[in-house]
């Protein structure tokens, strides 16, 4: 367990608040959608909001070339670890340096923070929401259909960088959405509890093996995970698809409502849109963080042709 962080332990989880460990009687929240996502006509009337934070997630030149009004440019180092010290390729920054970071944004207490994507960056969005969710921040959405939705809706765009006024952001009161490999064997059988592998079909059933030379993951998938990819969830223009149609992905693969979502995938990036969409069907969700990655170091089981080693 990295102490740096504040990962959920099976070992940790009696010290958890009453009632997060169980799921009975827990129903799909179905407010949760319009609490996490906004549209770009919403983002419109509220783009002059004093405490307004827009975050775009994209390629550099993107922005460079134009961003919306006074978004901040985020990429993949400002809020997670790109090589942790025991050599996992993406991982949560410890809680002062995530303070230091956010505040550098000019994230504060009072801040409404809105990440939007460009150039198809889907899981990286999501990555940056489930940092923010752990960061403990309150109010915090995501733009469906990201930059192209809110050019479409007639919003302007700018290759200005906007200056940056300091956040007044207090301690992290941190939000305990990641867990570590230990969590997971524990809880594979366990019920009320889903453990999803957010790849691509291909790297669940062992046709691909992720990784790279020298070091590639494991063929196959975490013994008893089930498949719900990453992909599944929005259009080709990163615009979410209907409830039904987000739902009927996760009861494919006998997620039950009220069911705790925990999710891996290569790295721990693809696997956070998955839990997204789990988030907006009100499901609790739960990031190992490791993913596959970690699982494979460890030589932990696998299903398929790694099992037959």
């Amino acid at each position: 367990m990295r102490m740096r962080l504040l990962t959920l332990s099976f070992a940790a989880l009696s010290m958890l608040a009453p009632g997060f460990a169980s799921s009975s009687g827990q129903q799909p929240d179905p407010s949760a959608r319009g609490r996490l996502v906004v549209s770009a006509a919403w983002l419109r009337q509220h783009a002059a909001d004093p405490n307004l934070v827009l975050l775009h997630v994209g390629n550099r030149t993107t922005y460079d070339a134009g961003h919306l009004p006074g978004a901040r440019y985020v990429d993949g180092s400002t809020l997670s670890i790109s090589q942790s010290p025991e050599g996992l390729t993406l991982e949560m920054l410890p809680a002062p340096v995530l303070r230091e970071n956010l505040a550098a944004l000019g994230v504060s207490d009072t801040s409404h923070v809105v990440v939007y994507e460009s150039d198809g960056m889907w899981a990286p969005s999501t990555r940056v929401m489930l940092a923010l969710d752990y960061a403990g921040l309150a109010r915090v959405s995501w733009l469906d259909g990201g930059q192209n939705a809110w050019v479409a809706a007639g919003g302007p765009l700018t290759a200005a960088v906007p200056p940056v006024t300091r956040g007044r952001l207090s301690p992290l009161t941190l939000h305990a959405v990641v867990v570590d490999a230990a969590f997971v064997k524990a809880h594979l059988h366990q019920p009320g509890y889903a453990i999803v592998d957010a790849r691509s079909p291909a790297f669940y059933d062992g046709t691909r093996t992720g990784g790279r030379p020298p070091q590639e993951h494991k063929t196959g998938h975490i013994a008893g995970a089930i498949s719900v990819p990453y992909d599944s969830f929005t259009t080709g223009d990163a615009v979410l698809k209907p409830q039904e149609q987000i739902a009927a992905a996760f009861d494919k693969a006998g997620v039950k409502a009220g069911d705790t979502v925990v999710a891996y995938c290569h790295i721990g990036q693809q696997a956070t849109a998955t839990l997204f969409a789990a988030r907006i069907l009100g499901h609790r969700v739960l990031l190992y963080d490791g993913s596959f990655e970690d699982w494979s170091r460890r030589d932990l089981p696998v299903d398929g042709p790694a099992a037959k080693r």
